[in-house]
């Protein structure tokens, strides 16, 4: 082993280590020209987007707060945060976002080390950080941008704390407590590391969810043991941790809880069943990760330790001082025994989803390296460092050979760069940018491969200041013909189009190839890449549509004063009601007015009929970073749709600009221009109707109740793809406001306005326009329904219960509502009340069961409660009984 007695140079040699394993990985990333594939691709946006909404901070605004939350809805934005610092120093690009991996490998070996130390000594804690350096599952993870490495160092962080924590608070005769570099009081350091333990976990926890099936058994092991042997300062210095864990996820976790618990579905069976896992209920399931181990550690590490565990344990033993850490294998058993038993329930199953586990796989190697004994003890121990350093770099880089012996390291052992051609995705998006500088742009990627996805597309997009997202589009048949109508970029590919399903995808690639109004801007040559046994020579696609949705062509001879102008508004001479009217806008204006714009359109009779299509200028679409004093004109080509039961007659236009920020309105002198509604008329082909009315139309299914809301929210789910940022809710919510104002009480425009509260997660907004559905439509039970499910969203279950109670009144048989008032009463800790409501939805089998849980759960908290009582009692009567001595 390596024999460093210096605490100074053990930590020499941990740097020294960390620094060769950070030279290593960044020849890799310089080397290599991939691009990312579909979750690497995603994180690193998400990494993008906080380092944008960093730039601009509000620290003292809570609705800034909220939104930076709110920027991700289901993974925690810990690695996103540390990877906007980043992006702040280095600048922007997935190398650059990886370098957020030296500070966690920092992290790691530094906590590996500090476990080894504590448990065994230092020498073992030290060869646990350099074999933590070699093992495939970490040199493969710290060359991605993923969410598991972030995780496995914030968890042994973690488990190091807690470590450190129960050795300052076991200190029985014959054991030796560790050296503290901290001056502190002895009964302070056991409250420090708790607290310490606490924000690490809380830390771990803001990186991925999964931190929970990690640390809760050695945490729950502890507690249970502080217990049970009524050590109380130790139960609230448990508690003080577990507290402030609580406070540091609280925010994001509070904005986020009902999308956490909704997207796990998702995350967890849907994926299990889209990827083939074994099911809980085969051998398979259990076995998978232990299959999965030598591959994690590789053969070559896992045999020579094992070996030397097996022949050299026992004179090992004598040669170890006492840990000042109880029973250290029990302790590392119920951790990984804990780790391992909550992964493999897990039906989702993953390669990386353990590695917060090896750690302390580690310490147990390096253990077993340390049994060696003889004079070859040193020339194992090191050979085997050696050759596994020379496989890793074959594993690692090209250099045209093959070591013998490399399947020593696993199946999952290579990991060599790409140096081939370059991609095109960055011309892709500059060819875009290049075509319609003035607009944000979506682009509908059809196929789904690794290297050409909506995910990879979407991040080249923001690389180039969130100007172009990509979003997949062209998976379900029943929704190709609007997808096609609804975007004016796409991204196809010959070839393989990966993980799509293939009968749409030949169908939406043909809708594009065979359309008249979509023409090809340009094609590339894909790379083949050396790697893959398929062989995939194919072309990527560009098309566009023309002419273009929206059309921005500057005013040379313009003046930037001038006022917002409606030139034009082209309609057809007549049109049916219930059919969408095709109607094109001509716009003119400084660029600021009209990229901050809402258009409060309104067409009307002489008799006061009217229908309404506000929105934003543009729909939305102008680029909000561009800056230009020059006067611009604009072509907006949309569609609207006049109400089925709208009277015939002759329509005329209003127009009134809003200002979405500032809130200025002044009207504008609209052109003459008519449109007449006659249901004998011929319906003019449109295009596809803009977001804000689509919403408008859905918006109409609420009053009927949650069995209506189905097909609402798949609608909503596909306009989401045509509007990334949503843009289209903050223009209907906004302009409903401004209607409101004069229209107070227009029913369909307050579950209009509700509806885009809601999907903006903006509850209070939600529950002040709900309110006012309640008094309006105060005989619709679903009203109060919904008031009470965005007060539970927001955490008011008494508020919601009263909203509940008023529901009840009109539909007291609803199983929704039941349902409703049993999470409400869960909310507020009323597991009767809780029962109450469900007990009708339960089998009799179900409902013995459960009766018999609950029975069982309220003797033991009686039995415990007395148990405290009497052992209180008599530590009082032993303090009386020795002063009366």
């Amino acid at each position: 082993m390596i024999e460093l007695n210096s605490r100074w140079h053990r930590t020499i040699a941990l740097g020294a280590i960390w620094l060769l394993q950070s030279a290593c990985d960044r020849l890799w990333f310089a080397l290599d020209r991939s691009v990312p594939d579909w979750d690497r691709a995603d994180y690193l946006t998400g990494a993008l987007n906080y380092a944008n909404a960093l730039e601009h901070p509000h620290w003292f605004s809570g609705e800034w707060w909220t939104n930076l939350w709110l920027l991700s809805s289901k993974i925690p934005p810990g690695t996103y945060l540390a990877t906007a610092v980043i992006h702040q120093i280095f600048g922007t690009g997935s190398d650059r976002a990886t370098l957020v991996n030296l500070l966690f490998s920092a992290i790691l070996l530094a906590s590996t080390y500090g476990l080894g130390r504590i448990l065994f000594n230092p020498n073992i804690g030290l060869w646990a950080a350099a074999l933590c350096t070699l093992f495939p599952a970490f040199y493969r993870s710290r060359l991605d941008f993923l969410l598991d490495y972030p995780l496995t160092a914030t968890v042994t962080l973690a488990f190091f704390c807690l470590t450190l924590w129960r050795s300052r608070t076991y200190s029985p005769r014959l054991h030796t407590r560790p050296p503290s570099r901290f001056k502190l009081p002895p009964s302070l350091e056991p409250w420090l590391w708790a607290a310490a333990f606490g924000m690490a976990s809380g830390l771990a926890l803001m990186v991925k969810q999964t931190a929970l099936l990690f640390l809760s058994v050695p945490l729950l092991w502890a507690a249970i043991a502080s217990f049970k042997g009524r050590k109380w300062s130790q139960c609230g210095q448990l508690s003080l941790g577990v507290a402030i864990a609580a406070l540091v996820i609280y925010p994001w976790y509070r904005t986020n809880w009902l999308l956490i618990l909704t997207g796990s579905k998702r995350a967890t069976v849907d994926a299990a069943i889209a990827e083939g896992d074994p099911s809980l209920t085969s051998l398979d399931a259990w076995t998978y990760y232990a299959e999965q181990l030598p591959n994690h550690v590789s053969w070559l590490l896992a045999i020579v330790s094992i070996v030397g565990f097996l022949l050299y344990y026992r004179r090992r033993q004598k040669d170890l001082s006492p840990s000042p850490v109880p029973h250290p294998w029990r302790w590392l058993a119920i951790y990984f025994l804990g780790a391992y038993f909550f992964a493999s329930v897990n039906i989702n199953k993953d390669f990386r989803y353990v590695l917060p586990y090896l750690p302390v796989v580690a310490i147990a190697l390096a253990y077993g390296l340390s049994c060696w004994r003889g004079k070859w003890a040193r020339s194992v121990r090191w050979g085997t460092l050696g050759i596994a350093v020379l496989l890793v770099l074959n594993h690692l880089f090209p250099w045209g050979f093959t070591l013998p012996g490399s399947a020593l390291l696993g199946d999952r052992a290579d990991r060599r760069p790409y140096t081939g051609p370059p991609w095109p995705h960055p011309e892709a998006i500059a060819e875009i940018i290049d075509t319609s500088p003035y607009l944000q742009t979506t682009v509908g990627v059809l196929p789904s491969t690794p290297e050409i996805n909506q995910h990879n597309v979407n991040y080249y997009g923001a690389l180039a200041d969130f100007q172009v997202y990509g979003r997949q589009v062209g998976t379900r048949l029943s929704q190709i013909d609007r997808d096609v109508r609804s975007l004016d970029w796409f991204v196809t590919k010959t070839g393989d189009p990966g993980s799509v399903p293939e009968d749409a995808y030949g169908a939406i690639s043909a809708a594009i190839a065979q359309n008249p109004d979509l023409i090809l801007q340009r094609e590339w040559t894909l790379p083949v890449r050396e790697a893959t046994a398929k062989q995939d020579p194919s072309t990527l696609q560009l098309y566009r549509r023309q002419p273009p949705t929206v059309a921005v062509e500057p005013i040379a001879d313009g003046s930037p004063s001038l006022p917002v102008r409606l030139d034009r508004a082209i309609v057809p001479p007549a049109s049916p009601p219930g059919v969408p009217v095709p109607v094109t806008y001509q716009w003119s204006g400084p660029w600021e007015p009209l990229q901050r714009g809402l258009a409060i359109v309104t067409w009307e009779n002489d008799n006061g009929d009217r229908w309404l299509h506000d929105r934003a200028i543009a729909g939305g679409r102008l680029y909000s970073q561009i800056d230009t004093s020059v006067p611009v004109r604009l072509v907006d080509r949309t569609a609207m749709l006049p109400p089925a039961d709208l009277p015939p007659g002759v329509y005329r236009l209003q127009v009134t600009y809003l200002n979405r920020e500032t809130g200025e309105t002044y009207p504008i002198a609209a052109p003459e221009v008519s449109l007449t509604i006659d249901e004998n008329a011929t319906p003019t082909p449109a295009p596809e109707l803009d977001w804000v009315t689509q919403l408008r139309s859905l918006s109409q299914a609420m009053p009927r109740g949650p069995d209506a809301l189905g097909p609402v929210f798949e609608e909503v789910a596909r306009i989401n793809q045509y509007d990334p940022v949503q843009d289209y809710l903050a223009q209907a919510a906004r302009s409903l406001e401004y209607r409101l104002q004069t229209q107070p009480d227009r029913l369909d425009f307050i579950y209009n306005l509700t509806l885009a509260r809601v999907l903006q997660r903006d509850p209070q907004g939600a529950i002040a326009a709900l309110k006012r559905a309640t008094v309006l439509d105060a005989q619709n039970p679903y009203a109060h329904a919904y008031l009470a499910f965005v007060h539970l969203y927001d955490w008011q279950p008494r508020s919601a219960q009263k909203a509940l109670d008023r529901a009840f009144a009109l539909a007291p048989d609803s199983e929704v509502l039941q349902l409703l008032s049993a999470v409400s009463y869960l909310m507020q800790g009323n597991l009767f009340g809780v029962w109450s409501q469900v007990e009708g939805f339960l089998p009799d089998r179900l409902k013995t069961m459960l009766a018999i849980a609950f029975a069982a759960f309220v003797a033991l908290s009686i039995s415990a409660l007395l148990s405290i009582f009497v052992l209180h009692r008599r530590r009082f009567g032993r303090k009386r009984g020795s002063k009366s001595m």
